[in-house]
């Protein structure tokens, strides 16, 4: 209630006060970012074998390590490489630099993957 006593006794305080914002506003609107979520331009190649029957141990040894080593002999501008093994499914996620030609690595990844 003390505000609205303030504005009663100094009216023009107030208006001067939205003027101000209505001046700071396309200050505050060119300002501040648009999207929530900044657009990330990380090139990645996503690998997924499945072979049902197969324990995530076994999995991890009989595929992912041996598609992982033949990747960083074959493929270019990795910068590196995840894994996850699961049973009965490898994920691999191979991260390329900034500057890598995507079209190039997703070539270079498909012609070494039927050779497993």
């Amino acid at each position: 209630m003390w505000i609205v006593n303030v504005a009663l006794k100094r009216p023009y305080t107030f208006i001067v006060m939205a003027i101000l914002i209505l001046l700071a506003t396309p200050f505050a609107l060119l300002t501040t970012p648009v999207d929530v979520l900044p657009e990330i331009n990380i090139p990645v190649v996503s690998i997924i074998w499945t072979y049902t029957g197969l324990s995530a141990e076994d999995v991890a040894n009989r595929i992912t390590q041996v598609n992982e080593r033949s990747l960083t002999t074959t493929v270019n501008d990795i910068e590196h490489i995840e894994s996850q093994s699961l049973p009965g499914i490898a994920i691999l996620k191979v991260f390329l630099q900034p500057t890598a030609n995507i079209q190039t690595a997703i070539a270079q990844t498909v012609a070494v993957e039927p050779a497993q």
